[in-house]
């Protein structure tokens, strides 16, 4: 059965927690230890279930044509070319068959590699050297014993209950003689797989798609008969022989790919986990991120509509990092929802601050909005922080708010630096926004008299022209002139 995680529908499950009966996909678990199929589970803090990558995989009937490209891989036709090319060229004597037959073993071998290697999520062929080197050339006996075991069963049913049991008996051996290699592959026990139990429940378990890849593999198998047939009637015996070995390995390999990968997409009916191994590499648990385990906690507790918890996590993690503008984001989104005008006006001049970093005016005057509300008569007590807001409130057309939040800039801040910021700020307003040339040069010769010390003093002159032209105060223009 396929499951989507319960926090993010549309995303496969990876986890699964058998106590508070949830699953979780990776966004969910982004500290979980894919590798050592380590997980607690968010609610509980129990160890939850690995589900790999069973409810993802796409299915094999879908995935024909890369079953047809696999041995077409480096490494398979590496392995196929010295099996179907070395005993042609080997001598015609005992030593040569001796190589044939070493080969054949080695070739027999990465077959069923190719099987573990799939069913493990390894969707690339195993490497060159698993055909050659290590342990693991036993697989040939004892698939030659299941052979013989089976062809006894048939011979004991044909002895006890004459043709019919054996015809009945023959029927299953065929049927069952996909899941007998794939149990082989997977226990290297001669015992499972030619238990009549053990491949029933394999067969059970994996439904109606066994009997689609039997048929796969009947057509693959007739395909293989027939294409060798063609090479030998056709070709000369130098050519033949060679092309006929390389199409039964090639073929071979298809069909043990199909296996494996039929063993990886029902891992979760058969009893084990894997995952996708070729195309991702897990972090150790020590290189996580711990911000993504409180993001992921974020997330959920929203969804399963915690905002206090949500609101207290954010909270603490502010009191760590005071300017932490992902948390800033999180709170100012969730007080917003929330309509939270008092905890807004706690945290107002960090949300403010983040707003005006974003340059989002509307941001500004909806928290403005908010805190007037909580607060009649509100006023910004930072002069830096409102002269930045009021730059965003002018730059998004919002004139009345950006005049309201400079409103008596004099008085509360007498001494500041943003003084004359702040009121040609106003100026510009009062002319570019809303045509009150009288009112924007009396503010540009306030500051023409209060501020003669500040930088912007020397501009004044020029502003003040402008605004007796009722031309925008936009400043003296940029000069790229060499001094002398």
């Amino acid at each position: 059965m396929k499951h989507d995680c319960h926090y993010h529908p549309g995303n496969p499950a990876k986890w699964h927690c058998g106590e508070c009966q949830v699953h979780y996909c990776t966004r969910c678990m982004p500290d979980a230890d894919t590798r050592q199929r380590r997980a607690l589970c968010p609610k509980c803090s129990k160890a939850m279930r690995y589900m790999g990558a069973a409810t993802e995989v796409v299915p094999f009937w879908n995935r024909i044509g890369s079953f047809f490209r696999y041995p077409f891989h480096s490494d398979p036709l590496i392995v196929i070319a010295i099996c179907t090319l070395v005993p042609i060229v080997a001598p015609a004597n005992l030593i040569g068959l001796l190589i044939w037959l070493l080969l054949a073993l080695a070739l027999f071998k990465y077959t069923y590699a190719v099987i573990n290697h799939t069913a493990e999520g390894h969707l690339k062929p195993p490497s060159v050297s698993v055909a050659f080197t290590g342990s693991g050339f036993n697989i040939v006996i004892l698939q030659l014993l299941v052979f013989i075991v089976m062809g006894g069963l048939v011979g004991l049913a044909a002895k006890m209950g004459g043709p019919l049991l054996m015809m009945l008996t023959l029927a299953f051996v065929v049927l069952a003689l996909p899941a007998s290699i794939m149990v082989l592959a997977m226990e290297r026990s001669v015992g499972a797989a030619v238990n009549p139990m053990n491949l029933a429940v394999l067969i059970s378990r994996i439904g109606t798609p066994y009997f689609l890849l039997y048929g796969y593999l009947i057509l693959l198998l007739l395909a293989s008969g027939m294409a060798q047939d063609f090479a030998i009637n056709q070709f000369p015996l130098w050519l033949s022989q060679p092309l006929s070995g390389f199409l039964n390995s090639t073929f071979t390999l298809i069909l043990f790919n199909m296996l494996g990968y039929l063993l990886f997409q029902y891992q979760e009916e058969l009893g084990f986990a894997a995952d996708i191994q070729d195309e991702t590499s897990d972090m150790d648990m020590h290189q996580r991120d711990r911000s993504t385990r409180f993001d992921a906690d974020i997330d959920m507790n929203v969804k399963d509509g915690n905002y206090d918890r949500v609101q207290g996590m954010l909270k603490e993690s502010l009191k760590q990092n005071r300017l932490d503008p992902v948390r800033i984001e999180q709170l100012y989104q969730l007080l917003v929802a929330r309509n939270d005008g008092i905890e807004v006006y706690q945290y107002h001049p960090r949300i403010l601050g983040w707003l005006a970093d974003r340059n989002d005016g509307d941001g500004i005057a909806s928290v403005l909005a908010m805190l007037d509300q909580a607060e009649p008569g509100f006023k910004l007590d930072d002069a830096a922080l409102s002269v930045r807001c009021a730059q965003c409130l002018y730059h998004r057309g919002l004139f009345k708010q950006a005049l309201r939040l400079l409103q008596d800039f004099h008085k509360r801040f007498p001494d500041s630096e943003e003084l004359a910021p702040a009121y040609l700020l106003v100026a510009q307003t009062l002319a570019n926004g809303m045509n009150q040339w009288e009112k924007a040069s009396a503010f540009l010769t306030f500051i023409q008299k209060r501020c003669a010390s500040h930088p912007l003093h020397a501009q004044i002159p020029v502003f003040l022209a402008q605004a007796e032209k009722r031309e925008l105060l936009k400043g003296p223009k940029a000069s790229f002139a060499t001094p002398d």
